[in-house]
């Protein structure tokens, strides 16, 4: 191969070695700079998604993790009728107005409909109804609404005071 390339005249020589550089550069490209470029890109964009995900829950540090110590878990009067504490935290977070119906159950249940109610706020006011007054969802449904707002559900919730 090397006899060959000697006995090559000038312009050949030129030729053949611009050729192998070009295929070089074109190798090294495609498979060593596009992978590289490639991972680089989607780790921008998985820093992006984890940089909105963290601004996303920066409003919730604030609120205490479940499953707390008792001294650190706040529990209100649990004498309290389910009726009275619906209404009463309903009326506290606003939701009062997308109430529809509220019946006892048990003497320890309630059973309460929503029309057009915020998803996110009704997640909060289980919340509150959880953590503060001994109460969990045993069961529910949930379904969009006939308006199209975005959001917005109309549900049937089961809550058991647990004792």
């Amino acid at each position: 191969m090397k006899d060959w390339f000697y006995d090559l005249d000038k312009r050949e020589k030129i030729f053949v070695v611009s050729g192998a550089v070009a295929v070089f550069i074109a190798i090294i490209y495609a498979f060593i700079w596009v992978p590289i470029d490639k991972s680089h890109k989607s780790l921008v964009t998985s820093v992006a998604t984890w940089q909105r995900s963290l601004a996303e829950l920066r409003p919730l540090q604030g609120i205490p993790a479940p499953g707390g110590s008792a001294a650190t878990k706040q529990r209100v009067n649990t004498q309290q009728t389910p009726v009275v504490i619906v209404d009463q935290t309903l009326r506290a977070r606003g939701l009062d107005r997308s109430l529809k119906r509220s019946q006892p159950t048990t003497s320890n249940g309630i059973r309460v409909e929503f029309e057009n109610v915020a998803f996110d706020d009704l997640v909060l006011w289980l919340g509150d109804l959880s953590g503060q007054y001994a109460m969990d969802v045993s069961s529910g449904s949930f379904s969009a609404t006939s308006q199209s707002d975005v959001g917005r559900i109309n549900a049937t919730l089961t809550l058991e005071r647990v004792l």
